[in-house]
């Protein structure tokens, strides 16, 4: 029996609410939705670099480990609150094709320029439940004055021209405010 190592990212949710169901479970532009249930939307970018990237992110992008990626992490903001924290990971070689406007995008939504272009392909969800220690967790956690014992994450593969861009979303306990 194939048995799923209790770290991996998984393609199903088991055990866990409705309301955070519901949330990572939509496929479509994560943005769109949290701009429909805020008076004011932004987003704010905290980080972004070439530099190496880790393992698992490595091998879901198909990279080597001595390649290097664009990270870039942003929060995105419902009115004064961060409800999401995005981790998104560019290969560098694909900064100079399909991606090549991205490293520009400052304070813009990335969702805004994926869910925007139909040629845009994304790959099935993946979900984990992440907690101290795991570095999307420790680094969503930075903005919040308490620390929940874990939080719900979601990634995908958005492909353009055979070029991959790996979005994660972590959510924050402030999602769950937000009506459905």
């Amino acid at each position: 029996m194939n048995k799923v190592h209790p770290l991996a990212w998984r393609a199903a949710l088991t055990c866990i609410s409705y309301h955070h169901r519901v949330w990572l479970q939509d496929r479509g532009s994560l943005t769109r939705r949290i701009q429909d249930r805020c008076v004011k939307f932004c987003v704010k970018r905290v980080f972004q670099s070439l530099s190496r990237i880790y393992e698992d992110e490595q091998r879901m992008m198909g990279l080597r480990a001595s390649e290097l990626a664009m990270v870039r992490e942003v929060y995105l903001y419902c009115d004064s609150t961060p409800v999401v924290f995005a981790h998104s990971v560019v290969a560098h070689k694909d900064l100079r094709g399909a991606w090549r406007g991205l490293s520009g995008l400052g304070n813009k939504s990335l969702g805004t320029v994926l869910f925007t272009n139909p040629r845009i392909k994304r790959t099935p969800l993946e979900f984990k439940k992440i907690s101290r220690g795991h570095f999307l967790y420790d680094r969503a956690c930075a903005c919040l004055p308490e620390k929940p014992h874990y939080l719900w994450a979601r990634r995908s593969l958005f492909t353009l021209h055979e070029q991959s861009i790996l979005v994660t979303e972590v959510f924050l306990p402030a999602i769950l405010d937000l009506p459905l």
